[in-house]
């Protein structure tokens, strides 16, 4: 970072940044990219670049980062509505569900727009979306003109669990948006990608939104590293998220079903006790071992600073803390862990040893 090559980006001369945006749009197997800070306005600009018009509708799934996370940020800004249909446990939107949902050309009715997904799927644990269900999705998408959005935040995770080049998965979409910070290790950043027309929207709405960043080669240095080398460690994190399950299915009042597990998220619940979900993160967070309340359940991330020997040690902490008497005052009355801790219960629960 020290030593990156820095220009003005919001004047188009920061050459590292250029760098990064040209082996992003390549790898993903579009016409052109933007720098982004955060995920979450990768995905808003994306729709706003969509959307042209205010009024507009955008079709997403009721579990998705975009509906549930993102402040409702494309309806304020953007004066975009959401649409929301059933998201199933394997992340999909079911095509049936989603023929109902377009609306007719009706000028009682908001103009159905654009259509958005995730993979993998946050709130799903991980899930990873096929590629026939990815192809089957574009052709109906195709079929009625509707462009496709994919949130990939997690997207090179979805490319390694399916045993596939990122690009093949980002085929069946019009734009995508990842994350350089998350399974990729840079410290920060995101990335649109999409046709070339969209990104210089994408641009314009960037600097609208104070995103405008000046000489950020010193972000798109560690990002364009990760790009390179970040994915040769996902097939790691993917199988220490399998181990980790594996652990935490034989501790008694744990709920899980490990073969659910397909990326580097591990969600599980846990039998009805004197510990809640929340509770437990309080203690696990005494013990040393960082998890999050989620969908009345808990959630761990394995990435390249978790060990094998740490997912080790959490399903240990894990096992300590149900069997733990006591705990901080007030621990049973704590909230129920905010965003994350809320919602329908984990679907994904089963009965452990």
């Amino acid at each position: 970072m020290a030593e990156a090559e820095v220009g003005d980006d919001v004047l188009g001369d920061d050459p590292t940044v250029k760098a990064l945006e040209a082996a992003a749009a390549a790898r993903v197997g579009k016409e052109a990219a933007l720098l982004l800070p955060s995920g979450t306005m990768g995905n808003l600009i994306a729709v706003l670049a969509h959307c042209s018009e205010r009024g507009a509708e955008v079709i997403v799934g009721d579990e998705s980062h975009t509906y549930v996370y993102e402040a409702g940020g494309m309806s304020v800004l953007g004066g975009v509505a959401f649409n929301v249909v059933p998201t199933q446990p394997n992340g999909e939107l079911s095509l049936e569900r989603l023929t109902t949902a377009v609306r007719p050309d009706d000028m009682h009715c908001a103009r159905t727009a654009l259509v958005c997904i995730e993979n993998t799927h946050n709130r799903c644990g991980g899930a990873v979306l096929s590629l026939s269900y990815m192809a089957s999705l574009s052709e109906w998408a195709a079929e009625r003109g509707l462009p496709i959005h994919l949130d990939g935040a997690r997207v090179f995770n979805a490319a390694q669990a399916l045993g596939m080049d990122v690009a093949d998965v980002t085929a069946h979409v019009t734009s995508v948006q990842f994350c350089l910070s998350k399974g990729l290790g840079a410290p920060i950043g995101s990335v649109l990608a999409g046709p070339a027309a969209l990104i210089a929207r994408g641009r314009r709405l960037r600097k609208m939104l104070g995103g405008g960043m000046r000489q950020a080669g010193v972000i798109a240095a560690p990002g364009l590293l990760a790009l390179q080398q970040g994915p040769q460690g996902l097939a790691a994190d993917h199988a220490k998220a399998r181990k980790l399950a594996a652990a935490l299915a034989s501790i008694p009042g744990v709920l899980i079903d490990a073969e659910r597990v397909q990326s580097n998220i591990v969600v599980f619940a846990l039998a009805p006790g004197p510990c809640s979900p929340v509770q437990l993160c309080a203690r696990l967070k005494r013990r040393g071992v960082l998890a999050a309340p989620f969908r009345g359940g808990v959630r761990f991330v394995t990435h390249r600073d978790v060990s094998a020997a740490a997912c080790e040690a959490a399903a240990t902490a894990v096992a300590a803390s149900l069997t733990e008497e006591g705990g901080l005052e007030g621990e049973a009355h704590q909230a129920n862990g905010g965003a994350y801790g809320q919602g329908t219960t984990w679907p994904g629960a089963r009965g452990g040893g």
